[in-house]
């Protein structure tokens, strides 16, 4: 009877979806019957409404609806359950989920029916973006603000309960006794050095723009204004931060004015190609143009250039794509829940981007390693918070959050994204020091 249980069947199930032979899961049913490997992570099944997604949307979008909806749930080690998930067949292939064959879709029905999961398609979360195409053409103006709205105007106190007291939402510096916290995946050791991990970050971000008392600073996509504050209040630096943020933008200025920088922080609800009071004498853009897209890099990089004076530095920190070509997915779990319209792309494209537009590199740094500690800290703090973030937005985001970030560890722990800041900058005033002393 161990073959015809409800496990057993949705490990079959699963099999089918992944292309694999077997399951590295130890899935438990909503029956209480376990099947698949004893020491594997747990995955549990509350539902049949779990295979009925599975069925209807047959890759990663159908698994992500159910774990946002709660259909499938993960009682053990987050990271455990998503490593042993995204290494196993189709999953561990990079690019578009390829849907299962006629006669293999044939097998899951049947699956489904003997479950008695078979019925209409359950409708998506609420969590999940729709329509946004509705908001215009690709990367237009209006439909790239509504893109933003719906990862950043998630609720200033969510994002504090995550990020910690430094508001910082992109990868920090750590020291380099941080091997072993990655190693042994010490989450509350890695979360205690969050604070300090992203004050050296801004601060080096600083140093590499080699900024000085009232030099003119353009941060590109501000959020809630850390970098600002720090420029402005370390480095004397007059800043103007923009975001696309309402939300962010109303935090920020009330950060700089509890700071008593309002005469230096100038912080706008503003398209960073709307910016019309260039030049300034060093920009930063510090996890925005992961938001540009492919086609529309070399724009961005001409009108980062156009903002800069001769002789000023750009330092343009972003994730990039790190698992050769692929195409993307407006299907998969990322896309549809976290970056509607978001698109990595390679350094080297990157780095072509900006020498096309004019700039000179100065330096490239990688920080994958980096960014991994980070976002194992941010799930720390999101699952010791983790009621309170439910009662902020609700169950549903909270999960897609742990889901995003846990996920997103992983890829950086196996190089399937990477994070580069390229200091560059614009030819002609004062020339760059002839080493990187000045910021190492």
């Amino acid at each position: 009877m161990g073959n015809r249980t409800a496990a057993a069947r949705l490990a079959k199930a699963l099999a089918i979806i992944l292309d694999t032979e077997g399951i590295p899961l130890r899935l438990r049913a909503w029956d209480g019957s376990e099947a698949g490997p004893e020491d594997a992570p747990v995955v549990e099944f509350r539902s049949r409404r779990a295979l009925r997604r599975m069925l209807w949307s047959p890759g990663q979008l159908g698994l992500s609806r159910a774990y946002v909806a709660g259909d499938i749930d993960t009682p053990g080690d987050v990271f455990e359950a998503f490593a042993a998930l995204s290494s196993a067949g189709k999953f561990a292939r990079p690019g578009p989920f390829r849907p299962p064959t006629a006669a293999k879709l044939l097998a899951l029905v049947g699956t489904a029916i003997r479950l008695g999961a078979v019925g209409p398609n359950p409708a998506a979360p609420p969590e999940e973006v729709r329509r946004i195409h509705r908001k215009g053409r690709l990367h237009s103006r209006r439909r790239d603000s509504a893109a933003i709205s719906h990862h950043y105007d998630v609720g200033n106190d969510f994002y504090a309960l995550v990020l910690g007291s430094s508001m910082v939402y992109s990868c920090a510096l750590w020291p380099g006794d941080s091997d072993g916290m990655l190693a042994a995946g010490d989450g509350g050791t890695i979360a205690a050095g969050l604070d300090a991990a992203q004050e050296a970050k801004l601060d080096l971000v600083c140093r590499k723009l080699g900024l000085e008392p009232g030099m003119r600073v353009l941060d590109v996509g501000c959020g809630w204004g850390s970098l600002a504050l720090h420029a402005a209040g370390r480095y004397g630096a007059s800043v103007v931060g923009v975001t696309l943020s309402s939300e962010q933008a109303i935090l920020a200025r009330k950060r700089a004015a509890d700071a008593g920088l309002t005469d230096k922080v100038d912080i706008r609800v503003q398209d960073y190609r709307d910016v019309r009071d260039g030049p300034f004498d060093a920009i930063s853009s510090i996890g925005m143009s992961e938001h540009v897209g492919r086609a529309q890099t070399p724009g961005y990089a001409a009108a980062l250039f156009a903002l800069l004076r001769p002789g000023g530095r750009l330092l343009n920190h972003a994730i990039s794509w790190n698992a050769g070509p692929a195409s993307s997915d407006p299907d998969s779990f990322i896309p549809r829940y976290v970056f509607p319209d978001g698109e990595m792309i390679s350094l080297g494209e990157m780095v072509t981007a900006l020498e096309s537009a004019g700039f000179e590199v100065l330096d490239v740094e990688a920080l994958r390693r980096h960014y991994a500690l980070t976002l194992r800290a941010w799930v720390r703090r999101l699952e010791e918070n983790w009621d309170r973030a439910v009662e902020l937005t609700s169950p549903g985001r909270a999960r897609v959050w742990r889901l995003y970030m846990a996920s997103s560890a992983l890829g950086f722990e196996n190089n399937l994204t990477g994070v580069n800041q390229v200091l560059v900058r614009r030819p002609g005033g004062n020339e760059p020091p002839l080493r990187r002393t000045g910021w190492l």
